[in-house]
Order: structure tokens, then C-alpha cells, then sequence
């Protein structure tokens, strides 16, 4: 099944990479990959989706969508779903925990993808298991984040403008198929500075 990258044009450069970078996710948590979108916006857009399905009106760094979750088989079926990641919260938060936009950029699709196989993070075990799984799994991507840096134009080190008031409501997902329930947000960082990890269905945010 296909992975669809629907990103802004500058960074259409990125999409092989964040391909491989879910494939490999999956492949690590020996789950099977369906139909995944993933979307780079921005602030203003995350706000919206933040909003309207989890009624928060703020920013955060991702969005996941799972399609399957509830299902009685959701284990054992191809991860589906879309991940919506904003490129503003993935160039403040690589300033702030010193680590490149790539190296945060990877965090923020390893985790959303973790969401959409079904992790996460709400008592603190669960936090700790998934930071365990995305160490892990970052390890085993050095080379994908590299590229990931390569191919981000240097606009992409800029520090972000303040979030936009929200637009229009705009569909969630980028895949073809529209999320049918709120996703879930969000990448703990437990031993780093606050990173507030909220849970729903529709998750948010890693920090």
C-alpha cells in the first residue's frame, strides 16, 4: 500500500526519505504498512486540526489519524492512517534541544507513525516504552536523517513566525482517504524539558 508525502514545495525533496523513514518504523515494530499520508504544514494549519478535532486551540508539533485502531483485528491489519507534522514546530524544537531539523523532523514521523501502530503515551510506562522504541529506531535511521538535512533548504534553520490565527477548517489528513476520528498528538521527551504529551483519539504533539 501506498505512502503518500504531501509536503510544501520546497521540501518536496524529503518525500523518498520520509518513505523509507515509516517503512522502517514498521518493519522495526514487525507491523505490515497500509495506506499512510503524511502532511508538512505549518503552525497555523496543526492550531486548526488541534481545534477542530481536540477541541485545543494551540499549536502542536503532530497530529496522527489512525484509520483501523478500533478494530477488534487492528493488531494484526496494515498500519493506516495519516500523520499531520508542522515544519514551524519542527525548526523551534531542533534550536531548542540542540539536535538538527532532520534529527527532529524524524522523531516527530517515527512517533505519529508509533500512534498509528497503536502506542502511547498517557501513564508514564507508556511513555517510557515509546521513547525506548523511538531511541531505537533513530539509531537504526543515521543515514535517513542525514539525507533528511541535506535535503532541507537552509530556509528550513530559520527560526519560525508566530502561529496565524486559524483558517477555515481544512481536512486533517493529507492521504486520499479523510481520517474518520481525531488523531492522536505528540513525541514525549520524558528526560528532556517539557514536553507535554496529551492523548485522544486523535493524539497530538510529541512535546
Amino acid at each position: 500500500m501506498p505512502i503518500t508525502i504531501v509536503p510544501p514545495a520546497e521540501l518536496r525533496g524529503l518525500a523518498a526519505t520520509l518513505r523509507a523513514l515509516v517503512a522502517l518504523t514498521l518493519k522495526h515494530e514487525g507491523r505490515r504498512t497500509g495506506e499512510i499520508g503524511v502532511k508538512l504544514t505549518d503552525d497555523a494549519e496543526l492550531r486548526e486540526v488541534n481545534r477542530r478535532w481536540r477541541g485545543m486551540d494551540r499549536a502542536t508539533d503532530v497530529i496522527s489519524f489512525a484509520y483501523d485502531e478500533d478494530e477488534p483485528d487492528a493488531a494484526r491489519r496494515p498500519v493506516g492512517g495519516d500523520l499531520v507534522i508542522s515544519m514551524d514546530r519542527v525548526r523551534e524544537q531542533a534550536a531548542r534541544y540542540r539536535q538538527s531539523p532532520g534529527e527532529e523532523l524524524a522523531r516527530l514521523v517515527i512517533h505519529g507513525t508509533l500512534h498509528l501502530g497503536g502506542h502511547d503515551h498517557v501513564r508514564p510506562g507508556e511513555r517510557g516504552r515509546m521513547r525506548e522504541r523511538e531511541d531505537a529506531i533513530l539509531a537504526l535511521a543515521r543515514t535517513l536523517v542525514k539525507r533528511l538535512d541535506a535535503a532541507m533548504p537552509r530556509a528550513a534553520a530559520k527560526a519560525p513566525a508566530k502561529a496565524k490565527a486559524p483558517a477555515k477548517a481544512k481536512a486533517p489528513g493529507p492521504a486520499a482517504r479523510v481520517a474518520r476520528k481525531p488523531a492522536r498528538t505528540g513525541a514525549t521527551r520524558p528526560a528532556r524539558p517539557a514536553r507535554k504529551a496529551a492523548s485522544a483519539r486523535a493524539r497530538r504533539g510529541t512535546r
